[in-house]
């Protein structure tokens, strides 16, 4: 019960958030923003962090998605930004010349990739020299964290353990990507950790009623109805407050330099 990416059905699933200024503020300290004038980023989404990239100054954003669906969503999400363009492509074929891009951003990509070096060599060549890779995406580890007040994700595989192995056998560790980058050619390779909040609710129904509707979280695809009934139940008695719920997930950032 995948969620189809392709669907028109699931086109606006991720254009209902903004970039939280946690992650806007380690994107800052991570590059050097006012010398990015071309931005790429690739599996785009719903545009969500197109958009963020274009608020903080980068002077022209192109965003590539392989669903044709999700990016009309991201179409629609953008159009108060005329320097950002959307492109259909992917990953390992983007389509785009080489040496274009000062920045190139893959934000909850890689662990829908099966050869992440391809995925590498591809951003490599995209790349100018001295440009900058940001990839942001969860560790086993990262995926393995209790749920509480904040981490909502970590209630998903305390009560359905699938999940939590599905999660694991498709994420890299973090040694991978980092000898994968290096391989690829990469330098100056960092990792950074980010409580990102995703969203903040003003009362625990707000945020049932976002898990309900499977919003911008593809993991909860592989919940059948009556399973995504005893989810939501099991969160609403497991969470201790009622109001202000900030919503937190823990990503890891590598950044490398061409």
């Amino acid at each position: 019960m995948s969620i189809d990416f392709h669907n028109k059905k699931n086109q606006s699933t991720y254009t209902t958030r903004t970039a939280d200024k946690s992650w806007i503020e380690k994107i800052k300290k991570l590059v050097p923003i006012e010398n990015v004038s071309n931005a790429l980023d690739v599996g785009c989404g719903g545009g969500i962090y197109s958009n963020a990239l274009s608020d903080i100054g980068v002077s022209f954003v192109t965003g590539i998605d392989f669903s044709e669906a999700i990016l009309e969503g991201a179409r629609a999400n953008c159009k108060k930004h005329e320097n950002i363009i959307f492109k259909h492509g992917n990953a390992l074929e983007t389509g785009l010349d080489s040496n274009s891009f000062n920045l190139l951003l893959e934000r909850a990509l890689i662990h829908h990739i099966e050869d992440l070096k391809a995925c590498f060599k591809e951003g490599y060549r995209v790349l100018k020299n001295e440009g900058f890779y940001i990839i942001q995406d969860r560790t086993p580890e990262d995926c393995l964290l209790e749920g509480n007040d904040n981490h909502i994700r970590g209630y998903f595989s305390e009560l359905f353990p699938r999940l939590s192995e599905m999660e694991t056998k498709r994420r890299y560790n973090s040694k991978y990507v980092i000898d994968s980058l290096q391989e690829a050619g990469f330098k100056s390779i960092e990792e950074v950790k980010l409580w990102e909040t995703r969203k903040v609710y003003s009362d625990k129904d707000q945020l049932l009623k976002d898990l309900s509707e499977r919003t911008g979280r593809s993991i909860l695809h592989e919940l059948n109805d009556e399973e995504l009934k005893l989810l939501i139940s099991h969160i609403d008695k497991s969470l201790s407050t009622n109001t202000n719920i900030i919503e937190k997930d823990r990503w890891t950032i590598w950044k490398a330099v061409k």
